[in-house]
């Protein structure tokens, strides 16, 4: 089994779509191993980051995942970084296909309702961003 992070991002808590993408999620026949709601101090934003710290937008996505809650979320099956990327569709709304997440529910690229990791090693690292091990058990 594989795993990959979400992180149902704060415009996702602010239009109180939780549930709605939970579903969409456990639809698709992912396994939660572990959640939880937390607010992103700047600093724990610039780390996770880090890798766009370059890009123009960094100071702004820091900005925006630091102004409120979030729910990261440990997600396992077969091919889970694959299979999630494609549920939750482009970076970019309007280039997502029908029925993703994104299409269905984000503003803009910046406002786009969830994080997924890009690979399996980005998401052992990311899992361990915010997951202690004894999180992670069972």
């Amino acid at each position: 089994m594989e795993r990959t992070l979400a992180i149902l991002k704060p415009d996702c808590i602010k239009k109180n779509l939780i549930a709605k993408v939970l579903d969409k999620i456990i639809e698709a026949d992912f396994k939660i191993v572990s959640i939880k709601m937390i607010k992103l101090s700047k600093e724990s934003a610039r780390g996770f980051y880090e890798v766009h710290k370059e890009r123009s937008f960094y100071n702004d996505l820091v900005e925006y995942m630091s102004s409120g809650f979030c729910v990261p979320i440990v997600l396992e099956k077969e091919n889970a970084v694959a299979d999630f990327r494609k549920l939750i569709g482009a970076t970019d709304p309007t280039k997502a296909e029908e029925g993703t997440i994104r299409k269905l529910y984000a503003k803009d690229m910046q406002e786009n309702i969830v994080h997924g990791s890009d690979s399996v090693e980005n998401a052992i690292i990311e899992i361990n961003h915010f997951f202690s091990r004894n999180e992670l058990l069972g």
